[in-house]
Parts: C-alpha cells; sequence; structure tokens
C-alpha cells in the first residue's frame, strides 16, 4: 500500500470510531461522546441548541490536561451534566503518538483561528460556532467546573 492510501484509511477509521462513540454515548451517562471534528458537533449543538465545549490538549505528555481529565472530565457528575448542556470536542496534539497529516493541520487551524496558546484550553462556543468565552484547568474539581462552566455561558 501507498503511503497517502495508509493516511486515508487510518483517517476513515478514526473518523468512524469517533461517529460510534458519539453514537454509542447518547444517553450513556457514564462516558462522553467527544468528537473530534468541530463541523459534526457542531450540526449536533446546532440540532440540540446547546453550546459546544472544545477540549484542546496535549494527551500524552501535558500534566494539566491529566489533571483536568482526572479531576473533572473522569467525574459522573461532570459526565452527566455535559451529556445533557454540551457538545464535546477534543483537538489533541499528542507527541508521541503520530496522527495523520490532515488531522494535524485541522487541529493546528482550530489552535489558530481560536487563539489557543497553552493546554489545556477549553473554548466554549454558541451552537452557530461563534466564541463565548475561553478557559482552561480550574482548581476545585468537578462541581466548581460545572458552576464556572454555567458562569462562563450565563455572560455569553
Amino acid at each position: 500500500m501507498t503511503k497517502k492510501v495508509i493516511i486515508l484509511s487510518i483517517m476513515i477509521i478514526l473518523i468512524m470510531i469517533s461517529a460510534c462513540v458519539a453514537e454509542d454515548s447518547e444517553g450513556n451517562k457514564d462516558n462522553i461522546a467527544w468528537f473530534t471534528n468541530l463541523e459534526k458537533a457542531q450540526e449536533v449543538a446546532v440540532e440540540k441548541n446547546i453550546p459546544i465545549f472544545i477540549h484542546f490538549t496535549g494527551s500524552d505528555w501535558c500534566g494539566w490536561c491529566w489533571k483536568l481529565e482526572e479531576e473533572v472530565y473522569s467525574k459522573p457528575v461532570f459526565q452527566e451534566y455535559v451529556a445533557e448542556n454540551m457538545v464535546m470536542v477534543t483537538i489533541d496534539f499528542p507527541k508521541k503518538i503520530k496522527l495523520p497529516a490532515e488531522i494535524v493541520t485541522y487541529n493546528r487551524n482550530l489552535a489558530t483561528k481560536f487563539g489557543v496558546q497553552g493546554f489545556p484550553t477549553v473554548q466554549l462556543l454558541n451552537p452557530d460556532g461563534t466564541p463565548i468565552a475561553k478557559t482552561g484547568y480550574q482548581d476545585g474539581g468537578a462541581e466548581k467546573y460545572i458552576d464556572h462552566l454555567k458562569e462562563l455561558l450565563i455572560k455569553k
């Protein structure tokens, strides 16, 4: 196989996996349905009329990203809140995992568009894609993080 065919195959598999995760997780309060494509997430956000939560992360090297995952994202109270109130997107910048060039470019373009300068960065958007607020790691756990998100959404 040529390099282009392999890359294309990997991209198709990643897209199918992210679509399956999103479909399988709907209504499942034990997991967060993470999209890796903002445009697909936006379709759901418009349909449900709920905001978009974009998590810019360095999944395999960023200590603060790991803390956010451990202290907030992994907690059932947070998972229940976002399952009903947000469409979740993760945009990854790993160092050890090699992503296809197209995904690297896509992720870099989104980071540039939203002015991401460090990790983790959380960007909240209206369903139409307009920015609401930018934040990141917050000390205090899942309940405090939910309150923080609610405050940001009220200010919109």
